[in-house]
């Protein structure tokens, strides 16, 4: 749901700059309190995994294809404000190096694809943990839903932001129709992918789940032959000790990062996704404007002189995963330890 340039115009471009822009230093302070040394460095190997899988594309329907957004997953792992960080490094190297949404759509990229699906699918996911069973299966359940209201939540702000200021003269309610209809269908494997990839890191360190804290079972005693729950007052079990170190997890997660992106990406779709497609069917791109790093060595997730496609676009993905797991790492290491400089007691002389 990359934005080009060309489809909104300037006013509403810089108004959706302002609010990104306000969204992201609100989500500066928010991540501070997130993020600990047990998740910060989680915090860029989430941004690095959603630029993979975002590679990914599959197809959904009438030759169209979808990917991952990534607002819910990160929100889940690592927290909302960080999830808005996570998601906003990513397109900012996707629109620099890959040309891959639009510079001056870079605000309307963050507002829809990065605060949207965040705000949207933890609203969900924690409103549904409070009906919930407080169990590990809940929190999977969970982040399915959130993960499939988010897209078309995403395609519903597009659609507004479009019909305030779109370039093209076209239905809005034809777009809206056909934006959120396809986004609806695309929203099912990212409720598949978020869900998979949130059951995959609970069943082997629920500890670094976001989502997941505060989750504990109540002890239970054997009574006449039957479990039952001890009461309120009871202390709390003492949880089972990690079985898989953060580093194992962190090393898995970059090495699944570079397969899918510099491997598995070659075999994804090549349909156009569902606001390509849109955009070519209502006519959204009649007034698409050439990207401006369209000249970039990386452009179009291929490397620049090499004629193998195979190898062209294994590398990019593989350079795009490691230049977003540096950026990112740098991004939450420095909130880290900012976060840890203001919780250390400040010397004064008297």
């Amino acid at each position: 749901m990359h934005v080009p340039d060309g489809f909104i115009d300037a006013p509403t471009s810089a108004v959706t700059g302002v609010v990104a822009a306000g969204a992201l230093a609100v989500s500066l302070r928010g991540a501070r309190r997130e993020l600990d040394e047990r998740t910060a460095p989680l915090a860029g190997l989430v941004a690095a995994f959603i630029f993979a899988v975002q590679m990914l594309n599959f197809p959904v329907a009438a030759g169209t294809s979808g990917h991952l957004l990534g607002g819910a997953l990160a929100a889940i792992l690592v927290g909302p404000c960080t999830a808005v960080l996570c998601v906003s490094v990513v397109l900012l190297m996707q629109g620099v190096l890959f040309a891959d949404g639009g510079l001056t759509a870079l605000g309307v990229n963050i507002t829809d694809m990065a605060i949207t699906t965040t705000v949207v699918s933890y609203a969900v996911f924690r409103a549904l943990l409070a009906v919930l069973p407080r169990k590990r299966r809940s929190v999977t359940v969970a982040s399915f839903v959130a993960a499939l209201v988010s897209v078309p939540a995403a395609a519903v702000v597009f659609t507004l932001i479009y019909a305030v200021g779109g370039t093209t003269d076209v239905s809005i309610g034809k777009v809206a129709t056909a934006m959120i209809g396809v986004h609806v269908l695309i929203g099912i494997g990212e409720a598949v992918i978020t869900a998979l990839t949130v059951g995959a890191v609970i069943a082997v360190r629920p500890d670094l789940v976001h989502g997941a804290r505060g989750l504990r079972r109540r002890l239970q005693l054997r009574v006449n032959g039957d479990l039952v729950d001890a009461p309120a007052l009871a202390p709390p079990t003492v949880p089972a000790a990690p079985r898989t170190s953060r580093r194992t997890l962190w090393v898995t997660g970059l090495v699944t990062s570079l397969v899918l992106a510099g491997f598995v990406s070659f075999y994804a779709s090549a349909n156009p996704d569902g606001l390509e497609k849109v955009a070519h069917d209502k006519g959204i791109d009649k007034k698409e404007e050439k990207h401006a790093s369209a000249g970039s060595p990386l452009a179009d997730y291929g490397v620049k002189d090499v004629s193998d496609a195979r190898l062209s676009g294994g590398l990019a993905g593989v350079i795009g995963v490691g230049v977003t797991v540096v950026a990112g790492s740098a991004v939450f290491w420095a909130l880290r330890r900012r976060r840890d400089a203001d919780a250390s007691p400040v010397n004064t002389g008297v």
